[in-house]
C-alpha cells in the first residue's frame, strides 16, 4: 500500500512575498519594543518569555483546526531539544545586540546570517560552493567588516556598549546561521509547525523558571509593551512560515533586506539614532552579497528540478 500523499500546497508568490514583508515589519517593530522593555529595566528573560508564551496557544488553535495535535507529532525529540537550546541563545543574542546598539547597525549585522550559512552548508553538510558564492561571501564579509569597524571596536577593548554590543550582535548572526542548518535537516523529516512547536515548548521550559528571579512589577505601559512583544513575536511566526509555504525560499528571502530600512524609521522615530558611517558603506556590501546568495540559489533549484524532470 502507497503512503498518503499529502494534498501540495497551492504557491502563491505575491502572497509569499507579502507575508515576508509582513513579518520583516513585525519583527522591527518588536524589537522596538524590546528595546523599550530594556529601557524601562526589565530583563531579558522576561522578554523571552512573553516572546515565546503568546505563540505556543495559536499553535495550538491552529492544530485543532487542522487535524488535531497529531500535527506536532514527532520522532526526533533530541534535535527538537538541540534546536530549542541553539533557537533560545540565538534569539537572546539578537535581542541583546538590539539593545545594545542602534537599531539599524543590529540589523545590519544579522543581515550576515546567509554568509555564514554558506560556509556553515559546506562544513556540516557538505553542500556543494562553488567560486561564485565564495566570491559573494567574501564580499559579503568585506561588509561585515567595515559595519563592524574592528579598528574602533578592539581599540576600546570591546568595552562600553558599543563594543559589547558588536561582539553580541555577531554572536546573534552567527547563531542564527546555525539554527538555519538545524533547521534544515529537520525540515527533512519535520513539519514547519511541529519545529515551530517543539522550540516554543521547550524554550519555554528554562524560561518559566527562570521567571521568577528576574520577573518585577510593571505598570500598565510596561504590561503593554510586554504583550504587544508577544503578539509581535506570533505575527512574526506565523507570517514567516506562511510565507515558506506559499512561495520558494529563494523568492521570499530578499524581502528580509527590507528589515534594514524599518530599522532605520524606527531607531530615527523612537529613539533619534541614525546609522554610523561605516552602516551606510557595508549595507549595501552585505545586501548585494545576499541577494546573489539567494539568486545562485534559485537557479541551482531551477537546474536541479530539470535534471530531475529529464
Amino acid at each position: 500500500m502507497k503512503a498518503a500523499q499529502h494534498p501540495e500546497v497551492p504557491q502563491h508568490y505575491l502572497g509569499g512575498i507579502a507575508l515576508r514583508l509582513l513579518a520583516m515589519a513585525s519583527l522591527s517593530a518588536m524589537f522596538v519594543l524590546v528595546k523599550m522593555a530594556a529601557d524601562a529595566g526589565v530583563h531579558v528573560a522576561e522578554s523571552l518569555f512573553w516572546r515565546q508564551v503568546v505563540v505556543l496557544p495559536l499553535l495550538v488553535i491552529w492544530a485543532m483546526r487542522h487535524g488535531g495535535l497529531s500535527n506536532f507529532h514527532t520522532r526526533r525529540p533530541g534535535t527538537h531539544a538541540r534546536r530549542a537550546i541553539m533557537g533560545l541563545t540565538g534569539m537572546a543574542l539578537n535581542f541583546g545586540g538590539m539593545i545594545y546598539l542602534p537599531m539599524a547597525e543590529a540589523t545590519t549585522i544579522n543581515l550576515s546570517v546567509p554568509i555564514f550559512a554558506v560556509i556553515f552548508a559546506a562544513l556540516f553538510l557538505g553542500e556543494p560552493t562553488g567560486w561564485q558564492r565564495w566570491s559573494a561571501v567574501i564580499i559579503g564579509f568585506l561588509g561585515v567588516l567595515v559595519v563592524l569597524n574592528p579598528t574602533t571596536v578592539v581599540a576600546s577593548g570591546f568595552s562600553g556598549d558599543h563594543g559589547l554590543g558588536t561582539l553580541i550582535a555577531l554572536g546573534g548572526a552567527v547563531m542564527t546561521a546555525l539554527i538555519t542548518i538545524q533547521v534544515r535537516d529537520l525540515s527533512r523529516t519535520e513539519s514547519a509547525m511541529s519545529i515551530v512547536f517543539w522550540f516554543s515548548l521547550i524554550s519555554l521550559i528554562p524560561l518559566t523558571l527562570a521567571l521568577p528571579f528576574v520577573m518585577t512589577s510593571h505598570s500598565a505601559s510596561e504590561w503593554a509593551i510586554l504583550i504587544g512583544l508577544g503578539l509581535l513575536g506570533a505575527v512574526v511566526q506565523m507570517s514567516l512560515t506562511g510565507a515558506l509555504r506559499l512561495a520558494p525560499v529563494a523568492l521570499v528571502t530578499p524581502m528580509d533586506y527590507s528589515s534594514l530600512l524599518w530599522a532605520i524609521a524606527f531607531g530615527w522615530y523612537f529613539f533619534g539614532t541614525f546609522p554610523a558611517e561605516t552602516t551606510w558603506v557595508g549595507a549595501p556590501l552585505i545586501i548585494l552579497s545576499g541577494l546573489f546568495i539567494a539568486w545562485r540559489e534559485h537557479r541551482l533549484h531551477i537546474e536541479r528540478q530539470k535534471d530531475i524532470a529529464a
